[in-house]
Formats: C-alpha cells, sequence, structure tokens
C-alpha cells in the first residue's frame, strides 16, 4: 500500500497547510487521497499515527535538500552557503520543518512524537557533510553554516542569499586560516 501511504500524506500536508491539525478531519484526509477512512486508519492507526508520519515526511525532505546541496557541484563554500540557504527557505515555508529545527512546537502542528529534534538534525547535517565533504575543518564549517541559518529561522530578519552566507562563512574561515597559535 506504498502508493496509498504517499497520497494519504500528501493529503494530509494539503489539509495542515490549510488549517491546523486539530481541525484537519480524517474522513477529508482519506477523501482527498482517494482512499477509504478505514484503508487511513489500516496505514497509520489514527490521527496520531498519520501525523507522526507527516512530521517524519517532513524532516526526512528537509534533509533530501541537505543531501542536495552537499551533492550540488561547486567549492565546498558554495555547498555550505547552499545547505544554509535551504535550511532558511524550508524552515520558512514548513512549519513542520520549522518546528523540527528549532524545537518550538505549535499547538496547531501535530504532535512530533519521536521525531528528530534541533540537535539531533544538525547532528544528521553534519554527519551527511562528513560523507560528502571530507576534510574534518569542512564539516565543522557545515555545522557553523547550519547555526547560522537556524539564527535566521528563530530570529527572522531579512532572508539571506547564498552569496551573503558564503561571504559569512569564507570571512570566518580566512580569520581562522589567519590566526597564529598563541604561545
Amino acid at each position: 500500500m506504498p502508493a496509498a501511504r504517499e497520497s494519504l500524506l500528501e493529503a494530509a500536508g494539503a489539509a495542515l497547510a490549510a488549517r491546523p491539525w486539530p481541525a484537519v478531519k480524517m474522513v477529508e484526509v482519506a477523501a482527498a487521497a482517494g482512499v477509504s477512512r478505514q484503508s487511513l486508519y489500516n496505514e497509520f492507526g489514527g490521527k496520531g499515527g498519520l501525523g507522526r508520519a507527516l512530521v517524519r515526511l517532513e524532516a526526512d525532505r528537509y534533509l533530501d535538500g541537505v543531501d542536495r546541496a552537499l551533492a550540488a557541484p561547486g567549492a565546498t563554500a558554495d555547498r555550505l552557503a547552499a545547505v544554509a540557504e535551504w535550511t532558511v527557505r524550508a524552515a520558512r515555508s514548513h512549519p513542520l520543518v520549522r518546528a523540527l529545527l528549532t524545537g518550538f512546537w505549535d499547538p496547531d502542528l501535530p504532535a512530533p512524537g519521536r521525531a528528530p529534534g534541533p540537535g539531533e538534525l544538525t547532528r544528521a547535517v553534519r554527519d551527511r557533510a562528513a560523507a560528502a565533504l571530507m576534510p574534518a575543518e569542512d564539516v565543522r564549517r557545515c555545522e557553523l553554516a547550519v547555526r547560522l541559518a537556524l539564527s535566521y529561522v528563530v530570529a527572522p530578519g531579512e532572508e539571506p542569499g547564498a552569496a551573503e552566507l558564503l561571504a559569512l562563512l569564507s570571512a570566518r574561515s580566512r580569520r581562522a586560516a589567519t590566526r597564529s597559535p598563541r604561545g
């Protein structure tokens, strides 16, 4: 029943975009997905299970975007800036991603269940960066890029562009490289 599961998750996501989770009705989600309400309950066990699956799906989609940014051609700094830019964009346009990345859970969203928290997601990004970028310094820079991006999510301002993030990351790297050890 993978196709029904995907359809139900898409329908639940669309319903959540239109109204708060407490107002989302399972009969409406099932109808929008083109399946019976019983199929929804068989697949997810109920509204709580559907909500948890929706939260997990958004976490996976966020990490897929991180993977795309890390796999893009270009210099390491460009890819790190792309990860940071994706983080800000995803969090601003997807309330579930914002909640996952910040830990600030709005009651209008499905309960997170065992969803990864901000620390887990940041570590997941770091681990993915370690797989995509070999030098340890680059992995540390990726973690810093995500933390910088999260500051824009937590304290919104004008959305930074990749060029701005790249400049911030590059300036920090240049300063670190030119520091002399204290003796």
